[in-house]
């Protein structure tokens, strides 16, 4: 059993185990522990992620003395929804309530030709970007691979789609973009993105599935070689200088060893080119001549450019660059043969915008950071 399964089977509070979150291999030593046969395994799986069941009664390819074996045993669990919000364009963001309290957010954002979910890894964030809301929220804990799942899980749910259509799919993208820093939560991340891709469960490909960074160079590599999804720098400055203050873990890892892990990353090639988040603040990072000092930084590595216009929050220290410098910034980096799309905000009104995630979570004394 790895680090991010080692939570997921913790005994809750009747004294009951939940299930979601274990790998086949961990699935199985459990039931095998449990007295049953190794195809149990198989369809326990089928049940809870093609299926998406949340109660052994429904799972009528196991005998009904099975079915009230588990029961007694095991539980399937999903995150407790503390607030349901939809926006005017149809965002809808989530406030979950996990076991102990504690509390995140995870957004569904639609468009006509898929449907995006932003997945969060920790509870808070240790990385204080100044312009993202999430890092004035000081990190209370990681995730397990349970409650990364549940996030997806629950979405589903809410979607009536299990099991999950072929095409069409309400849901048919992941971002790893939500509150925390992936790289810093790896093992429960990778535990529970395996799950994902497992074409017998959730079943959505890696190509379809994006993991932000901040920059925590010696994962990225692991990162491509065990899990092969697509990769988002939160990249934001083209100078050490500017990136030290608004990506603070740019001073343990400048951008020298940022691009160079970037340009060794497993299966970038121009069909599956690293995408750089750079937001838009007005008078700090977009002037043209910042626009040419990217284009130079990204020379021979497979990229594109998200040009983000800052999403405002309460006491937000910077406001977002104007439409005019955006356009010409844009221009400038697509003259260069990199595609700059400008991302259109989505969720403003029920703050589940880029950059605008937090919970009222707070790091307790006796806290534990997985």
């Amino acid at each position: 059993m790895t680090p991010g399964e080692t939570d997921a089977v913790a005994a809750v509070a009747d004294g009951r185990k939940a299930l979601v979150g274990l790998s086949r291999e961990a699935l199985a030593a459990e039931l095998a522990a449990f007295g049953l046969e190794p195809f149990r395994t198989r369809q326990l799986w089928h049940w809870i992620y093609h299926r998406g069941a949340t109660s052994f009664a429904v799972m009528t390819t196991l005998a009904k003395a099975v079915r009230e074996r588990l029961a007694e045993a095991y539980v399937i669990r999903r995150p407790e929804v503390a607030r349901d919000l939809q926006s005017a364009d149809g965002t809808r963001k989530w406030l979950l309530r996990m076991a102990d309290r504690h509390e995140i957010e995870t957004v569904h954002i639609p468009e006509e030709d898929r449907g995006t979910l932003c997945v969060s890894s920790q509870v808070g964030c240790s990385l204080t970007c100044r312009f993202c809301h999430t890092g004035t929220q000081r990190l209370v804990r990681n995730l397990d691979a349970a409650e990364i799942l549940g996030q997806i899980m629950l979405a589903r749910d809410a979607l009536a789609e299990w099991p999950a259509p072929p095409d069409g799919r309400l849901l048919s993208n992941i971002v790893m973009m939500g509150m925390g820093e992936p790289l810093l939560n790896f093992e429960h991340v990778a535990t529970a993105l395996k799950i994902v891709m497992d074409g017998d469960g959730i079943a959505i490909s890696k190509r379809r599935i994006t993991l932000s960074t901040s920059g925590v160079v010696p994962v990225m590599k692991r990162c491509g070689e065990e899990l092969g999804v697509n990769l988002a720098v939160s990249l934001h400055a083209v100078t050490d200088e500017i990136r030290d203050q608004l990506v603070p873990i740019n001073r343990k890892y400048p951008l020298a060893d940022l691009l160079a892990a970037c340009r060794s990353y497993p299966g970038a090639t121009n069909a599956r080119r690293i995408t750089f988040e750079y937001v838009m603040l007005r008078g700090v990072n977009d002037s043209p001549a910042d626009a040419r000092a990217l284009v130079r930084l990204l020379q021979g590595i497979p990229a594109k450019i998200n040009l983000i216009p800052f999403n405002p929050w309460p006491g937000a220290p910077y406001e977002c660059s104007t439409p005019d410098a955006i356009q010409t910034f844009g221009d400038l980096v697509n003259a260069a043969g990199y595609a700059s799309p400008v991302r259109t905000p989505r969720g403003q009104d029920i703050m589940a915008a880029c950059g605008q995630l937090k919970s009222t979570s707070l790091r307790g004394r006796d806290a534990l950071v997985a």
